[in-house]
């Protein structure tokens, strides 16, 4: 079996094993107690927390741990929010954070403050310029991931900061994707990361909050942690959570796994389009994580994808809406305005061997295959989705083709033109049908899909794009929604 999503978690590092089952036979005592039990287990903690504060780029005293990285987030948004309110009350954050800061960015909303959102290019990127753009007198935090979780994109930190610092503004950066890899660079105020992002236990965070940064710890008050995290330690997992950081930084900095990673994903970005009709990479090409490759395949279900790669030994991930339980596309995906269904994310662990890298290049195009088969789209015909007998899973028939009914509240096409009835089946079933009768409108000519899937206001635009087709404009229908497509060859 083939691990590739240390995206979401990494194996437990070898040497964060070793460290783990070395310190709970010496850090299981009160650090804060004087007894000779007490002081070892202190003399844990501080060594955990100056090696894990030379990783992140601070002193040590300015680094706390926390139970998770989710956690470390909330205390740093809410405690630095409280610290300013006499400045304002305005949170920024970019379209594409992690759903920590996005939760964050609601409670405080929701307790009177406001927040703006920051747009990013198709790559997932935001542009320093638009965020100094946005800063304001009443401006109190800004927030930025260091690099995307789903993608890998990485954000212009250290111009970001500068320019927040100019305008007196304190930079919250989440970390968690990008830690192993290297240091945050820029003038941040506050940081927050998870060790099981970067191999080691679950259930430790970290928090910096550099000098001079206004803070006012919020929810349980505790001695503990400089305040700003209660509870006690579980020392044995932050000693693990900062060995495991250390020995794999040891690695990033000579640049051995990094670059070896690297040249792995370099591979699957290159060869996955070669090998599959009908796919888009995604993120930045160049400034990104050295681990991480996402893509998505046109014409396949997310959910049916990533259960035939599972079967196939291959463990990945996804943010398509086809394997969420909300069937909504990843608001990230979203953001960037790509292809949603059939999205596969790679994120490969450290010291993942190159031959499990070829066996997924040679597997993925077979599965692919597959799963269109089933869906009612030969991967020969991709390309032009010609009508074939019987989709399975998502629908049952061929695509109803009509000419827009009198009276339909504008759910039709223009005049002459088809429409799809594809409401109720999810995706990639509307782009599908869609393709399957593409081919029947003369040139000029146009087609309207009726969906009631939230995917389809990105997946059909995008198919669009990958088939040189013009997208036209959404309309409101009775049900969901009306997507009027043109054709142009």
């Amino acid at each position: 079996m083939s691990y590739f999503d240390a995206a979401s978690a990494a194996p437990l590092h070898p040497v964060a094993r070793e460290a783990l089952l070395a310190s709970l036979d010496e850090g299981w005592a009160d650090p804060a107690r004087l007894y000779r039990e007490g002081r070892r287990a202190r003399l844990l903690l501080d060594a955990a927390r100056e090696a894990a504060a030379e990783a992140v780029g601070c002193r040590p005293d300015e680094l706390v741990f926390t139970p998770s990285g989710t956690q470390a987030v909330h205390a740093g948004v809410s405690g630095a929010l409280a610290a300013r309110r006499r400045v304002g009350r305005r949170l920024l954050h970019s379209a594409v954070e992690h759903s920590a800061v996005l939760h964050a960015a609601e409670v405080h909303e929701a307790a009177g403050g406001t927040r703006g959102e920051l747009a990013v290019d198709r790559t997932g990127r935001v542009a320093a310029g638009e965020v100094g753009a946005a800063l304001g007198p009443d401006t109190a935090l800004v927030c930025l991931q260091s690099a995307n979780h789903e993608v890998g994109t990485e954000q212009p930190v250290e111009e970001v900061a500068a320019l927040c610092r100019e305008a007196d503004v304190p930079l919250l950066v989440d970390a968690a994707q990008s830690l192993p890899w290297g240091p945050v660079p820029g003038a941040w105020s506050l940081l927050a990361a998870s060790a099981h992002k970067w191999g080691g236990p679950p259930g430790v965070g970290l928090l910096a909050v550099r000098k001079g940064t206004r803070f006012a710890p919020q929810g349980p008050h505790d001695e503990r942690e400089s305040g700003r995290s209660a509870g006690f330690e579980n020392i044995p997992a932050v000693v693990a959570a900062a060995a495991s950081l250390r020995a794999l930084r040891a690695g990033a900095e000579t640049g051995d796994e990094a670059a070896r990673l690297r040249r792995l994903v370099d591979r699957i970005r290159e060869r996955v389009p070669q090998l599959v009709p009908d796919v888009e990479v995604v993120g930045d090409p160049v400034h990104r994580l050295p681990h991480l490759v996402t893509f998505s395949c046109l014409y396949v279900d997310g959910e049916a994808l990533l259960h035939e790669l599972d079967r196939a030994g291959f463990s990945v991930s996804s943010g398509s809406s086809c394997t969420s339980s909300t069937l909504t596309p990843s608001h990230v995906l979203r953001a960037m305005g790509v292809l949603s269904e059939g999205n596969v994310r790679v994120s490969l662990p450290y010291g993942t061997a190159e031959a499990e890298v070829e066996r997924f290049l040679e597997v993925l195009p077979q599965v692919v295959r597959s799963v269109r088969e089933r869906l009612g789209v030969p991967a020969a015909e991709a390309g032009t989705a010609r009508a074939t007998a019987g989709e399975a899973g998502h629908a049952t028939r061929e695509p109803e083709a009509v000419e827009p009914a009198a009276g339909s509240g504008g759910s039709g096409g223009e005049s002459g033109g088809l429409v799809v009835d594809s409401l109720g089946k999810r995706c990639p079933i509307p782009v599908i049908e869609l393709a399957k009768v593409i081919g029947e409108v003369p040139v000029g000519g146009t087609v309207t899909v009726l969906s009631d899937d939230e995917a389809a206001r990105q997946d059909i635009p995008a198919w669009c794009s990958m088939r040189g087709q013009e997208y036209v404009g959404e309309r409101a229908a009775e049900r969901g929604a009306a997507y009027v497509v043109r054709r142009r060859a």
